[in-house]
């Protein structure tokens, strides 16, 4: 999880404001889609929240440093721009492999 973390990190750091926020999107998603892939046995949905705040957080600062702004951009980036019109990858919020009844 920190290793992933620090990937998020990396990839929205100051140094990448010259480059097209797609290309941020891009590098982004295969790398949390292939981290939830490799690491969903067992209770994973806590987990997956914090990786999916943290990688929502890290965005939205990105793009207020870019603009050349301060602050977390809550209110300038809703969720629903993060995940619709730039793609950022939504992690599952459940598991589907796992049964609803007690054997």
């Amino acid at each position: 999880m920190k290793r992933l973390k620090q990937g998020i990190h990396d990839a929205t750091s100051s140094r990448w404001n010259a480059k097209p926020v797609q290309s941020r999107i891009d590098e982004l998603n295969p790398m949390i889609r292939g981290w939830a892939g490799y690491f969903d046995q067992g209770p994973v949905c806590p987990i997956y929240r914090s990786i999916q705040d943290y990688a929502e957080r890290r965005l939205r600062i990105w793009l207020m440093r870019r603009r050349g702004q301060r602050g977390t951009g809550y209110r300038q980036y809703l969720d629903e721009y993060l995940y619709e019109t730039l793609g950022l990858y939504r992690l599952p919020r459940t598991r589907a492999d796992l049964l609803n009844a007690k054997a």
